[in-house]
């Protein structure tokens, strides 16, 4: 089983007095303690016209975590594809993964934020077709030759050659626990990334779903199974909540919003409680047997990300968590 961490949000929690600069500088830092720590991948996530910050430039991110890296698989988790020009998507995307010599992953997903769909002027009743575009475009883009695609919501010529090409085959990830979603990521992704919502038991039948889906239409391909949950290694299991709880249920408040969009002041007794049930932390030995649970569920080719960045928490912990996650906790799925 391969772990890796993120999502790198680069928010600001009103308690945090730090400048932007400062957040994507630790964005950075945080990036080469993953890479240090021999852990197996970063992730960066996207949201727009948020108040506090949250990362919006996926690519140029991405960019600057390949050029602080080696060795780890650098991707999205999630753009939202919706929003993007497709070719000029494809072309970044290329361009970081040359950068990152070949360590790179799109993750795509449909977006649900109503307000980031007006201001882009993009109808969110179109989602579905332009994800589906958007993929087809960065395919026909990254492959030699020209586009050879005629797109219905951007007008360019299908006699284009787009450049820069990858490396070599870009993995195209996607998101969603719905059964549509599920299935879509079946029949045209590389790559499903299951929510941190879903239990372990939600997460396996959905990769029983992707698996008989593929066998029955013949789908071609290596196919990768992310699986997302938030968590922290600490010294006790009290500790690691601790340590970890106030980003995370900021987060987790920012994005009742974002999906909503509607203002939520504070998160219920009961919501605090099922997302702490929800969450991986502890001491590197209770990590180590919650994602076991997944391992034997799904089994060893699952590639678990393990959300340790949660906003204002501190550069120095987070750090710590990440090297405590790479030194104590993934040699026991090697």
């Amino acid at each position: 089983m391969d772990l890796g961490t993120g999502l790198f949000t680069c928010q600001r929690r009103p308690d945090d007095d730090r400048g932007m600069d400062e957040r994507y500088e630790e964005m950075l830092t945080l990036g080469r303690a993953i890479d240090d720590a021999g852990l197996d991948s970063a992730w960066v996530s996207e949201h727009h016209f948020t108040d506090d910050g949250y990362l919006s430039g996926v690519t140029p991110s991405l960019g600057a975590l390949a050029a602080v890296t080696e060795d780890v698989e650098i991707g999205s988790c999630i753009a939202l594809a919706p929003l993007y020009d497709p070719v000029r998507l494809a072309e970044d995307a290329a361009t970081v993964d040359l950068l990152s010599g070949g360590r790179t992953t799109l993750g795509l997903a449909i977006g649900s934020n109503p307000r980031e769909f007006e201001a882009f002027g993009v109808p969110r009743d179109e989602r579905v077709e332009r994800l589906e575009e958007t993929m087809a475009v960065c395919r026909g883009a990254w492959s030699e030759g020209p586009l050879d695609y005629d797109p219905e919501f951007h007008d360019v010529d299908p006699d284009v050659n787009v450049t820069p090409k990858p490396t070599g085959d870009l993995p195209i990830m996607l998101g969603g626990a719905a059964k549509p979603a599920v299935r879509r990521a079946a029949r045209e992704a590389d790559a499903w990334c299951a929510p941190s919502s879903l239990s372990v038991e939600g997460v396996r039948k959905r990769v029983e779903d992707i698996r008989n889906v593929r066998e029955k239409e013949d789908v071609d391909g290596d196919f990768q199974v992310y699986v997302l949950q938030h968590g922290w290694v600490g010294d006790s299991r009290e500790g690691a909540w601790e340590a970890m709880r106030d980003g995370y249920l900021y987060i987790q408040r920012r994005y009742a919003e974002i999906f909503s969009g509607e203002e939520v002041e504070e998160l219920d007794d009961e919501r605090v409680e099922e997302l702490r049930e929800q969450a991986i932390f502890g001491t590197p030995e209770r990590v180590i047997d919650d994602l076991a649970q997944y391992r034997d569920a799904l089994g060893d080719d699952v590639h678990f990300i393990l959300r340790t960045y949660h906003p204002g928490v501190g550069t120095d912990a987070m750090a710590e968590t990440i090297q405590r996650l790479g030194e104590e906790v993934a040699p026991y799925f090697e």
